[in-house]
């Protein structure tokens, strides 16, 4: 399992519920977490590991230590939402790329936990962020869909380079041939 880049096509995958809690969905959320510690995440979604699950696993502390800021969360949610804020966001399948991006300042979020435990939490700022982020990677949306337009024109560079990136790792093999991206 490894983190996936952009523009591959399974950042664009519509991700399908999780109808059973399985000792595979288990081992794809440790993984996750592995992953996103290993790439000192926040969260990381289960399509940004070509996973087509409702699976995201979230570290409000960013610290593997702290167990009591980890989340693993199947088939969320958001249920209401506040206020509006700009704040510099960035992307594991985008590494280097930072830009700022308008989000909802605090989220109501739903989800089953991997004992099938249902689960609700309000969040403010980051945390409310990393929630509307990680979702959205469920929906196939981006952090990029989000930018404004100037943050859209500051990061086209940045965007080509991952395209030409991902492009070279398909002519050596490392992408399977067939993987067209969806941008």
């Amino acid at each position: 399992m490894k983190i996936v880049k952009y523009p591959h096509p399974a950042l664009r995958v519509q991700a399908k519920p999780v109808l059973s809690l399985d000792k595979d969905i288990q081992l794809a959320a440790g993984h996750m977490l592995e992953l996103m510690y290993a790439s000192e995440g926040l969260g990381l979604a289960a399509p940004q590991v070509a996973l087509e699950h409702r699976l995201i696993v979230i570290n409000f502390a960013g610290d593997p230590e702290n167990k009591d800021a980890e989340v693993v969360a199947i088939n969320p949610v958001i249920l209401d939402t506040k206020g509006a804020i700009s704040d510099r966001e960035g992307c594991l399948s985008f590494p280097g790329l930072y830009q700022s991006v308008r989000r909802f300042k605090t989220v109501r979020v739903q989800f089953f936990d991997l004992k099938g435990e249902p689960k609700e939490m309000i969040c403010n700022d980051l945390a409310s962020r990393i929630w509307q982020h990680e979702i959205d990677h469920l929906d196939g949306v981006l952090f990029i869909d989000k930018m404004g337009s100037l943050g859209r024109s500051r990061s086209e560079k940045d965007l080509e380079q991952f395209v030409a990136d991902f492009e070279k790792a398909k002519k050596k093999g490392d992408l399977p041939p067939g993987l067209e991206p969806k941008l």
